[in-house]
């Protein structure tokens, strides 16, 4: 059976409808209706799309009975170094300054080292924590917190050794510029619950922007409606919504409503789901200019919050980005992302190195990623809130060394990385996988880029080979042709 394809389906519904409207018989907008809902993603029957009322964020039901509803995605756009973090490796530090053994980087290639470089122990402690014993680093306090709530993935590896296109691979499924990234895929399958908000927000802070640019956040060859929305933490929450000077709001809405109309009569003319994202966008930008200043405003917030999370209003922090993440789920966002750049520690100085690069790095971000987890759990929805936290690749067991650094760093490795997950139908105060006695190479329980998106659609109550999209002449889907649920992680 061939996998359902909402869109493609809703355009043929589309045409079928225009058929009939040019022939005099007007039920296509039923028509329509029919089809859609009979195939059992669609809500309620006022919610769904109709010349009139062409609304692509309209929930939608999932394949099967959901674990979670919601997703945030803690990116740590760099790639931390997991056998400094998640991966204790003592074999690594009895060995430390000794040459890698030749048989295991043999034809290897690297981002940046060069010749053979030397084995490189972590110059931090571990230590196990609550009542699952979970190893973590004393430069995670926050996180060892939390151990009992998250489940340690150590034999992350995905295929790429580059930033852009790792990042870009693992938001999207895919290494080149183009495919909707994962939160575009889940507000096409499953829509928005709140009418006046985005049901993709992206949340940025650290050094800079990722490497991987919006591509991370885009919808591709989705409609654009799909796409990530950027929320800032300071000034502007989001760009362009604003009242241009001189409009007064009833002169904006009546602009609105004349654009509104011109672009249903298109939409019925030709039926072009783009249309619908600009009717859809229009009117959400201007119901955001009342939503969006309440939302971004965690000054409401009680001291206790602020204590918890290490908040400063008025800054542009993770600790901020992750209570904004807990205030926009709370009000039906479907999909948010957090990126916060910098964990890209290869040693050429102090500033990114791994005696002061990377504690700076954790102690940014280590609080408010743990005060998120506890909050939501206190509040009842971490059941239904699946919360990751990782980056695009790891960090190698070995010293780069590049021209002769003295400051220790590691280089890209994507053959082994760590990530953590919790909530939303994860099981808790467990660790998957293992890597070899070095932290080199995955020796149990391989989990790729594929696996995971396809474990965090399932939690979602989607089933990840029938989410597709007809594009070119042929389906997409995020998972690509790849991918399997670990089944190892589920409660």
């Amino acid at each position: 059976m061939e996998p359902f394809d909402p869109v493609s389906e809703n355009l043929k519904a589309i045409t079928r409808r225009h058929f009939f409207q040019r022939a005099g018989y007007g039920i296509g907008t039923m028509a329509l209706a029919a089809l859609l809902q009979e195939e059992g993603l669609l809500a309620a029957p006022a919610q769904q799309p109709t010349a009139n009322r062409p609304d692509p964020l309209s929930p939608k039901r999932p394949h099967f009975a959901p674990k979670a509803k919601r997703v945030i995605f803690l990116f740590m756009a760099g790639a931390p170094s997991q056998v400094d973090l998640f991966d204790y490796k003592p074999k690594l530090n009895q060995y430390d300054g000794q040459p890698i053994p030749e048989e295991i980087v043999q034809g290897e290639r690297f981002a940046f080292i060069k010749g053979t470089p030397k084995l490189l122990g972590s110059p931090h402690s571990f230590a196990k924590h609550g009542r699952s014993g979970q190893e973590i680093s004393s430069l995670l306090p926050w996180t060892a917190k939390i151990a009992d709530e998250i489940a340690i993935i150590r034999s992350m590896k995905t295929e790429q050794f580059n930033h852009a296109p790792a990042q870009i691979f693992m938001n999207c499924g895919h290494q080149l510029p183009g495919r909707p990234s994962m939160g575009a895929w889940l507000t096409y399958g499953l829509g928005s619950e709140n009418r006046d908000l985005p049901g993709f927000v992206v949340l940025l802070s650290g050094v800079n922007n990722p490497d991987g640019g919006k591509t991370c956040w885009g919808s591709g060859f989705l409609p654009t409606v799909y796409q990530g929305v950027e929320f800032r933490s300071k000034g502007d929450p989001v760009l362009f919504v604003s009242d241009p000077p001189g409009m007064s709001r009833q002169a904006r809405r009546e602009s609105l409503d004349a654009l509104r109309d011109l672009n249903r009569e298109r939409f019925r003319l030709v039926g072009d789901p783009e249309i619908a994202t600009r009717i859809a966008s229009y009117e959400l930008a201007y119901r955001m200019q009342t939503s969006v200043p309440e939302l971004m405003d965690i000054r409401s917030e009680p001291e206790s919050v602020h204590k918890l999370y290490g908040t400063e209003p008025g800054k542009a922090t993770f600790s901020n980005n992750c209570l904004l993440a807990r205030r926009l789920v709370e009000r039906g966002v479907r999909f948010v992302q957090l990126y916060h750049r910098g964990w890209d520690h290869h040693g050429e100085s102090q500033y990114n190195d791994l005696m002061n690069g990377l504690p700076r790095l954790c102690r940014e971000t280590d609080q408010g990623a743990a005060a998120l987890i506890m909050d939501l759990k206190q509040r009842g929805m971490l059941d239904e809130t699946l919360v990751v936290w990782g980056g695009e690749f790891g960090r190698t067991p070995m010293n780069e060394g590049r021209d002769g650094s003295k400051f220790p760093g590691r280089d890209h490795h994507p053959r082994a990385f760590s990530i953590w997950m919790a909530g939303g139908g994860i099981k808790p105060g467990i660790t998957l996988g293992k890597t070899d006695e070095l932290g080199y190479n995955v020796v149990e329980d391989p989990v790729d880029v594929h696996d995971l998106h396809a474990t965090m659609l399932h939690l979602l109550g989607i089933d990840h080979t029938r989410l597709v999209y007809r594009f070119q002449g042929r389906l997409f889907r995020l998972t690509d042709v790849y991918g399997n649920v670990v089944k190892k992680l589920l409660a």
